[in-house]
């Protein structure tokens, strides 16, 4: 069995045609099996709710301009406690998509230097097509925090056992300088 890719989890095609000169607006909400998908694919114990709110306009004569928000509650397990936490998640969109906009290949040689922009170029919009499910997704991974701790929780290391050995001791005997019988 192959495993989902992020456009397969939840997809909303919107093709450049179907927008207006004064924009579209769209409220997405996943459904169980959607959201159970994505929860697989981002890792997390579960997904109780996921939507994402756009407004979809053009941009230019061959482009669209997206902005909106992703918001959810995520179920993860506390990195301290290993037990259940839930987390919101609201990540704010704004994309340009231009089709046009297909990664330029930079050919540098060892020690080039690369300049970097300041600011993210469009996005490819191939086919005339942007999928707002795939982009909530996207956005929906950036804002999950990676070490989610419940509320007051703070790690404590156990204390050294007494008399236990280090466990670099063995390192240590390394170093020591041996003697050799030259006879």
């Amino acid at each position: 069995m192959t495993r989902p890719t992020l456009e397969q989890t939840w997809s909303v095609p919107v093709a450049l045609h179907d927008i207006s000169e004064t924009g579209r607006h769209f409220a997405l909400v996943a459904d169980e099996r959607t959201r159970a998908a994505v929860a697989r694919i981002a890792g997390v114990v579960g997904l109780p709710r996921l939507e994402a709110t756009f407004e979809v306009t053009r941009h230019k004569r061959d482009g669209l301009h997206v902005v909106g928000q992703v918001s959810a509650t995520v179920s993860q397990t506390c990195v301290v406690t290993l037990e259940p936490v839930e987390n919101h998640v609201a990540e704010p969109i704004d994309l340009v998509f231009l089709t046009d906009a297909a990664p330029a290949l930079v050919e540098a040689q060892a020690g080039a230097e690369v300049e970097v922009p300041d600011e993210d170029g469009p996005e490819p919009l191939v086919g005339g097509i942007v999928d707002l499910g795939a982009v909530a997704v996207e956005f929906l991974m950036l804002g999950i925090d990676p070490y989610p701790r419940k509320p007051g929780a703070v790690f404590e290391p156990p204390a050294p056992e007494a008399g236990a050995e280090s466990p670099f001791a063995a390192l240590a005997a390394l170093r020591k300088p041996h003697r050799r019988d030259d006879r």
